[in-house]
Parts: C-alpha cells; sequence; structure tokens
C-alpha cells in the first residue's frame, strides 16, 4: 500500500501564549493516539475506587454512577473503557429526551453533564427511565453536583442519588507515569532523569502534564532532536509564562 503524503502544518497549541513569538516552527503533522484499555489506565489512591467500579460492571448495586474530577484527571478514559465493556450509547445534548422516551435497558453514557449543554428535561427523564428501568447509565462532570447549571432542581436531585466517585489530584509517582504514557502515545521514549525533572517542577495537576508533553514534543519536533532537558526546562517557562498572561489578562 503506498504511503500517504503528510502534510505540513503550523504547530500551535490550544493553551495560548505557549509557543514563543516569533519561533513559529513547521513540523509534520504526524498525529498521536491515545490508548485508552483499562490497561493503560493508571490506578493510583485518588482514582482506584473510580476505577474499580468501572470494571465491577455489570455488578453494580444502583444503576446511576458519577465520576468528577478535573480536567484531564482520566474521567474520558474510564468512560471509554466502561463503553467498550458495555457496549454502552454514548448521549449528545439534543439526544438525551429521545433516549428516555425510546426506553430500553442498554447503558448509556452521559459525558460532561455539568457543562455540555444537555436539555434539561431531556437530562431528567433520562435520569428517571435510568433509575426506574435499572437501566445503567454513567455521568462525568468536573465540577460538584450543587454548581451544575440547571435551572431547576430536578436534574441535580436525581444526579444525587448515583454512586459518585471523585478523582483527586495525582501524586508525583502518577505524574511521572502518566507522562511516560503520554510520551509513549506519540511514541516518544524520554531520558527518565528528563521525566524526573520535569515532574519536580511542574503543577501539580493531570493537566498540565498534557500540556508539557504537548509543548515538549512539539518543541523536539521542530528541531529535529529527542526531548531533552534543555527542551523539557523551556517547555515549563511557556507554561509559566501562559500562565502569567492568562492571570493579567483576567486581572
Amino acid at each position: 500500500m503506498q504511503a500517504k503524503a503528510v502534510k505540513p502544518m503550523v504547530a500551535e497549541d490550544s493553551d495560548p501564549g505557549v509557543w514563543p513569538e516569533g519561533k513559529t516552527q513547521l513540523v509534520l503533522n504526524l498525529g498521536h493516539v491515545a490508548a485508552q484499555t483499562a490497561d493503560d489506565f493508571m490506578v493510583c489512591e485518588g482514582n482506584h475506587l473510580a476505577f474499580e467500579h468501572i470494571c465491577a460492571f455489570p455488578n453494580w448495586s444502583a444503576p446511576l454512577a458519577l465520576v468528577e474530577g478535573a480536567a484531564k484527571s482520566g474521567k474520558s478514559h474510564l468512560a471509554r473503557i466502561w463503553v467498550a465493556q458495555s457496549d454502552a450509547v454514548i448521549a449528545a445534548p439534543d439526544t438525551v429526551e429521545s433516549l428516555a422516551a425510546v426506553g430500553g435497558t442498554r447503558p448509556v453514557l452521559v459525558e460532561d453533564a455539568d457543562r455540555a449543554g444537555y436539555d434539561e428535561v431531556g437530562l431528567f427523564h433520562l435520569l428517571n427511565q435510568s433509575m426506574r428501568d435499572e437501566r445503567p447509565l454513567l455521568m462525568t462532570a468536573r465540577i460538584p453536583i450543587a454548581e451544575w447549571p440547571y435551572v431547576t432542581n430536578d436534574v441535580k436531585s436525581r444526579a444525587r442519588l448515583a454512586a459518585w466517585f471523585p478523582l483527586t489530584a495525582p501524586d508525583d509517582i502518577l505524574l511521572s507515569q502518566m507522562m511516560v504514557k503520554l510520551f509513549a502515545d506519540r511514541q516518544l521514549s524520554v531520558d527518565p532523569k528528563v521525566i524526573s525533572y520535569l515532574a519536580a517542577r511542574m503543577e501539580r495537576s493531570s493537566e498540565e502534564v498534557v500540556a508539557l508533553v504537548s509543548i515538549a514534543d512539539r518543541l523536539a519536533l521542530s528541531r529535529g532532536r529527542a526531548v531533552t532537558r534543555a527542551i523539557a526546562a523551556e517547555a515549563l517557562a511557556l507554561r509559566a509564562a501562559a500562565r502569567r498572561d492568562k492571570s493579567d489578562t483576567e486581572g
């Protein structure tokens, strides 16, 4: 089979200010696929209860479950594990009402229940149908139920009946393991000393790991080099500058 031509593209990042002015480079957009199986999930003290509940399906004691955690904390990974295990249908903001009306017992995934713009009445009906017909339903969210942006208390009162699994901040070991995995997803093998260097100096969050890996990868690609300590230091500096710029803008 003939290989497809790869189109160069300008490196960019979803976070503003993470690429140094005047240093925009052309890199090959080879893409990467994040491994999201149960074997790839990194279990630690802050997420093991959620992981065990997901893996225990279909032996759930109640139909509703909620996984709550910050951005990049592992919610989507757990959701994909569950979808593969349960053959769940993934709800969309405009399909929750029809899913409730059709009924049945096929499992349903409702991602970002706190911010995806779901129809409030439709989601209320879907949660009711889930409880009434014992239809397994997994929700994910970033913020506590009390802060969900719904006009009435109907959805929130039903969501409070779900088995609740918060994902807490990862420790240093898990941060390092996450970094190794994310670099591996990009087909990069990085010296453990570089990983330790990053882990010791970064902000303690899964979201920060994702951002740093992305920046370091792009810096290395643009220069045709491996991810070295110097590149790691530059990635940390770019992230720090981005946070300062964001703080100044919001201030």
